[in-house]
C-alpha cells in the first residue's frame, strides 16, 4: 500500500510538479485559459452545428460538402485548442 500522496493529489484542486508554491499564479492563470478555450469551442461548435444541420436536412447543402464541413469544424477546434500549448507563465525566468 502506498502511502497518502497518491490519496493527496487526487483530493487536491492544484497538483504542483515542482516544490514552488510561487507557481500557484500560473497554474490558475492556465487554468482560466483552458476554461476560456473550452467555452469558445463549445460555442463555435454550437453555432456551427446550428447553422450547418438545418441546411444539410433540408437539402440545400451537399453531403460531402457538409462531412467536408464537418471534418472542418473539428479540425478547427483542435487547432483552437493547440494554441494553449504557447502559453508561457508571465514570470518564467523568476520561476527558474
Amino acid at each position: 500500500m502506498g502511502g497518502g500522496t497518491d490519496v493527496a493529489m487526487h483530493a487536491a484542486g492544484i497538483t504542483l510538479m515542482r516544490g514552488d508554491p510561487r507557481l500557484v499564479p500560473a497554474a490558475l492563470e492556465i487554468s482560466r485559459k483552458t476554461y476560456a478555450k473550452i467555452r469558445q469551442n463549445l460555442f463555435w461548435a454550437f453555432v456551427y452545428n446550428l447553422i450547418g444541420i438545418p441546411l444539410a436536412a433540408f437539402g440545400f447543402l451537399n453531403p460531402v460538402l457538409a462531412g467536408a464541413a464537418m471534418a472542418l469544424s473539428s479540425v478547427s477546434v483542435v487547432s483552437n485548442a493547440l494554441l494553449l500549448k504557447t502559453w508561457k507563465p508571465k514570470d518564467l525566468e523568476e520561476h527558474r
